[in-house]
């Protein structure tokens, strides 16, 4: 799934390409892609119709079009890409992708605004948005560490209050969004921490360090548009990031870590895998379990 410097790339296209535009029409094909919107994908359609875009937006790995209605009442059209969600911005005439669930075009012309999703995970959705300017299903998401709103202190505080595993805490968005499992290892890697490590065991300026590394490696990936291990992701106009030639730890297991020369090592968690250097993060010691009560005879 894209993490946050994937749909940040997404967000920054779409934003030089539809940003000020009028739609003319929007077409949804299928009930999947509009599965969210309660009454269907030509009510969907009809209500797009006519509205201007003023601007792209994104929290963590949600991205949302802020819309102005022609009578001035502004919204949020969410698209979440899922698995395998593309945005692509193309000419009218571009042959159709075999996997085109949605289509924009605008006012004054091309290029018009495509939705393919291969394993139809991803959808749009219509939303109101709250007084900071987010959709109302988006509001349970945590600010992200590229965002204005985002308080790293707030976050350290919480998660130092926390008796469960380090990499765990990253992965909640209800905490901090937009770190996945692949900017997570890559963080917990650059600080030399092991993901099964209790919050609760590390000080303030460890876990600072750590989502220091989750703001710094994100920002390194969106300078080479983002991650791509297929050709699921790619930006607006097709092409992919190559930031997977730079990781130190996710997928690399049997190659000799960058700073130690250890083997990485894969293992499961949370029904996915983790990927760490064994000398670099050592596994936390085991928590010895408290003695049985004695029996009263």
């Amino acid at each position: 799934m894209p993490e946050l410097p994937e749909v940040e790339v997404v967000r920054r296209g779409l934003a030089d390409h539809v940003s000020g535009r009028t739609i003319e029409r929007a077409e949804f094909r299928g009930q999947r892609v509009a599965r969210r919107h309660l009454p269907g994908p030509l009510d969907l359609a009809a209500r797009l119709e006519g509205n201007h875009v003023e601007e792209v937006r994104r929290r963590g790995k949600y991205l949302w079009l802020v819309l102005r209605s022609p009578d001035g009442h502004q919204q949020g059209l969410i698209a979440h890409l899922g698995m395998s969600g593309q945005l692509l911005v193309e000419p009218a005439a571009a042959a159709e992708e075999k996997h085109l669930h949605a289509r924009f075009t605008f006012s004054d012309g091309d290029p018009e605004l495509r939705f393919v999703d291969q394993r139809t995970f991803g959808g749009m959705a219509l939303a109101e948005l709250t007084p900071d300017g987010v959709p109302e299903p988006v509001a349970h998401i945590a600010p992200d560490p590229l965002e204005a709103a985002y308080d790293q202190v707030a976050v350290v505080r919480r998660m130092r209050t926390r008796d469960s595993a380090v990499k765990r805490a990253l992965l909640d968005q209800s905490l901090v969004s937009g770190v996945g499992n692949i900017y997570a290892d890559e963080a917990l890697w650059r600080a030399q921490v092991h993901g099964e490590r209790l919050c609760s065991s590390l000080t303030k300026p460890a876990l600072s360090r750590i989502l220091d590394h989750a703001r710094e490696v994100m920002l390194a990936a969106l300078g080479e548009g983002g991650t791509s291990f297929d050709a699921l992701y790619v930006n607006v106009n097709g092409a992919s990031g190559y930031f997977d030639r730079s990781l130190h730890a996710y997928g690399q297991e049997g190659r000799p870590c960058d700073r130690c020369g250890t083997l990485i090592r894969r293992e499961a968690f949370m029904n996915r895998s983790s990927f760490s250097c064994p000398r670099c993060q050592p596994r936390p010691r085991p928590r010895p379990r408290p003695s049985p009560r004695p029996r009263r005879g």
